[in-house]
């Protein structure tokens, strides 16, 4: 079965998919940092290889340039594809910030939806925040356009406009955790087809999710924490060497050793991999930043974010810091590296060790900077941002192996709709 993933970021929905045994055609991605890792690692790397249209360049470019450029080119995929997915970028809805129906990164899901109309693959997956779905609230509603699209969310709208172009539609929101992800993280999914309309997707999915993972030999009866994702990347102990991957000299990064022993999840995560995994420069904190730490530490509830309270008490001006339980799953890794803190090291994470969270594995190779600063956050898209924004791997593989399993159970009771996929 053949995808396309727009919005694409540096490719962990992808690279689920590659993985769940489907061939990928296109990527589209607007930042060229993201791209670039997506390209390095899925469209020309050793493991993974994107069967690249001739017509298109293997560069960055926008869902608008795209669709504009070209047109042409794209309606001969008409037919030819069998699942669509991408996460549209959220700012405008999301709960973290402020809700804004007209701002513009909205427009971003409609040129998703003209894409859609085009190509009309069999499935589609858009994958978002939590907030996707939550409606709009402002004091001040000018006119009766603008009151209605206060009275729904953004999902409502995506929702009723591929039911009106014949697509069925399951959604709802589920925690990634759910699927072996050593992170509780809330996103909001919208799963179609434009075939059996009987069945409910999404509530497949949650279905599916112990049969997952018995298969990747994850726990059942509890969640993976994170102490199984990053206890072997811990620098107690370990002899401090000069990162070889960083563009800025002077930084540090512990010597890797692996395990003789795997957690079932680490077992994942190395896949094979004998050699150290790259991203793992640490942070250059000054002496009252790791003081700072320590007395977050001691002020903080395991695994909570910071009270308000204690915020106040220590002077932080930031909205939510959250120190790690080892025995639990991460909070929502996000883009900026000072939302979390080490369970048992005064420093805040490597992007190798968000990456471990988000379930990226060791042969998966992030490049350009690490972090960015100042106006260049609205332009650039460094590693940790790259992470932080990615769908986690082993969602992605878990919805490609339930859509290749349902489309076979499709196809051998409907023959005529669709061809047999003999790899499921």
């Amino acid at each position: 079965m053949k995808f396309i993933d727009v919005f694409a970021g540096c490719g962990g929905l992808s690279l689920g998919l590659l993985k769940a045994g489907f061939r990928g055609v296109a990527a589209i991605e607007k930042s060229p940092m993201a791209f670039e890792t997506l390209r390095h690692n899925l469209v020309d790397g050793h493991r993974y290889q994107f069967e690249w249209p001739k017509w298109l360049p293997k560069q960055a470019m926008s869902c608008e340039d795209f669709l504009s450029t070209y047109s042409e080119n794209i309606k001969d995929l008409r037919g030819k594809i069998d699942l669509m997915v991408g996460g549209p970028p959220c700012q405008g809805f999301s709960t973290a910030g402020r809700r804004n129906p007209a701002d513009p990164r909205n427009k971003m899901a409609e040129q998703y939806l003209e894409l859609v109309k085009i190509i009309r693959p069999t499935y589609l997956i858009i994958e978002n925040v939590s907030g996707f779905n939550s409606k709009f609230s402002e004091k001040k509603r000018t006119d009766q356009e603008n009151q209605k699209n206060f009275e729904r969310s953004y999902a409502d709208f995506i929702c009723e406009e591929l039911s009106t172009i014949g697509y069925s539609v399951s959604r709802g929101k589920l925690n990634c955790a759910r699927f072996g992800v050593p992170q509780n993280r809330h996103r909001y999914l919208i799963i179609c087809t434009l075939r059996n309309k009987e069945v409910n997707f999404f509530e497949e999915l949650l279905g599916f999710s112990d049969q997952f993972k018995e298969q990747k030999k994850l726990p059942l009866l509890r969640p993976t924490s994170v102490q199984e994702a990053i206890s072997d990347l811990e620098t107690r102990d370990r002899k401090l060497v000069e990162c070889v991957d960083s563009s800025m000299p002077g930084f540090l990064e512990a010597a890797y050793q692996a395990p003789q022993i795997y957690s079932p999840y680490l077992h994942l995560m190395r896949e094979g991999f004998d050699a150290a995994p790259n991203s793992r420069r640490l942070p250059r904190h000054k002496p009252n930043t790791i003081l700072q730490f320590s007395k977050i530490q001691r002020a903080s509830e395991p695994g909570r974010s910071l009270s308000k309270k204690a915020r106040d008490n220590l002077g932080l001006k930031k909205h939510a810091i959250t120190v790690l339980t080892k025995s639990a799953p991460a909070p929502t890794i996000t883009t900026l590296p000072d939302d979390i803190i080490h369970y048992s090291e005064l420093r805040i994470l490597t992007a190798r060790e968000t990456a471990r969270i988000q379930s990226f594995p060791d042969w998966f190779e992030f490049v350009g900077k690490y972090t960015t600063g100042g106006k260049s956050r609205k332009l650039e898209c460094p590693r940790y941002t790259q992470i932080g924004n990615a769908v986690p791997p082993l969602l992605g593989e878990a919805m490609g192996l339930l859509i290749k399993c349902l489309d076979h159970q499709i196809s051998a009771s409907y023959p005529a709709e669709g061809k047999l996929d003999e790899a499921t």
